[in-house]
């Protein structure tokens, strides 16, 4: 059914490796997001008809109801894991969704500097602060590739042969340790609860796909007290700036920004952003501490 409503021409796209995300707008134009391009027109128009019954039949997989009254749908697609979002009018004037792209193979540090997309110097700071057990933060804005860039981290992360935890709300972080443990949040088990959680799991390394919530602070607790060598990823448009929104995220848990356990459990920052069509590392900053209540930060 879903096969039939998307029709062959959105199927090979989705089965294009060099495809990152596919959009359709109220229009029913469809965009697609390829790597190394960035974002074009494919000159395919979705018909509205055809793109409600993808929303609903993606809603129906997950056992959701999308419909005038509830018109939002956050989901995985069947089968292949990609993460779907699907709005329905009236918060729209036509159905409109993107599918975002699980990857399907894991980039190592290496492959991004022969893409041009690190530095060999940058490459070689991350591995020490790997190895070195140093809290990593990975920030960037929306399709910048920071998931895609985490999983480069944890493929370097497994070479330690340490027990890794990872904790995600959508499936996307891959990891080939062998003493590994995903974790998924769910309509009633919030991310928190999972930190929470993983403290009994005896965990070396803790990572979190995204923060997004108060589990802000949970985990910059955990990264402190026993648990150093954690990967975690945040929207942010610079090194600087994700320190700035763990501030913002821990302070829907508690009133004070905590400035000090950020500046403490925090110790490499990696910042992505796209760039001419494709993606660059524009910086890798270790964290000093705090001056005068403002960040110290150190290109690396």
């Amino acid at each position: 059914m879903l096969s039939s409503a998307l029709g062959p021409h959105i199927a090979e796209l989705l089965d294009d490796d060099n495809v990152v995300e596919l959009m359709l707008n109220p229009d029913g134009v469809l965009w697609v997001d390829r790597l190394g391009t960035g974002r074009s027109n494919t000159g395919i128009v979705v018909s509205p008809a055809n793109a409600e019954r993808v929303i609903y039949i993606v809603a129906s997989s997950t056992g959701a109801v999308c419909s005038a009254e509830n018109p939002i749908i956050s989901a995985e697609f069947p089968l292949s894991g990609h993460r779907f979002q699907g709005l329905l009018p009236p918060v729209v004037t036509a159905p409109v969704f993107t599918i975002r792209k699980k990857a399907i193979m894991i980039f190592s540090l290496n492959d991004y500097v022969t893409q041009g997309i690190m530095t060999i110097a940058q490459k070689e700071a991350i591995v020490t602060s790997v190895h070195k057990k140093k809290n990593i933060l990975i920030v960037g804005g929306t399709g910048s590739g920071k998931t895609t860039l985490a999983n480069a981290v944890l493929d370097e992360i497994a070479k330690t042969n340490e027990r890794i935890v990872i904790i995600e709300d959508t499936l996307e972080l891959q990891c080939s340790a062998p003493d590994t443990v995903f974790l998924r949040s769910h309509e009633h088990v919030s991310m928190n609860d999972l930190l929470r959680a993983t403290m009994r799991l005896r965990p070396d390394r803790i990572v979190v796909g995204e923060v997004r919530g108060p589990e802000a602070l949970t985990l910059l607790k955990a990264w402190n007290t026993g648990h150093p060598g954690g990967c975690a990823t945040v929207h942010a448009n610079s090194a600087r700036g994700g320190l700035t929104r763990l501030e913002q995220l821990i302070q829907e848990a508690i009133p004070t920004p905590q400035r000090e356990l950020i500046a403490e459990a925090v110790n490499t920052i990696i910042y992505m952003e796209r760039y001419q069509g494709g993606r660059r590392i524009k910086e890798v900053a270790e964290v000093e501490g705090l001056a005068e209540e403002k960040y110290v930060l150190r290109q690396l």
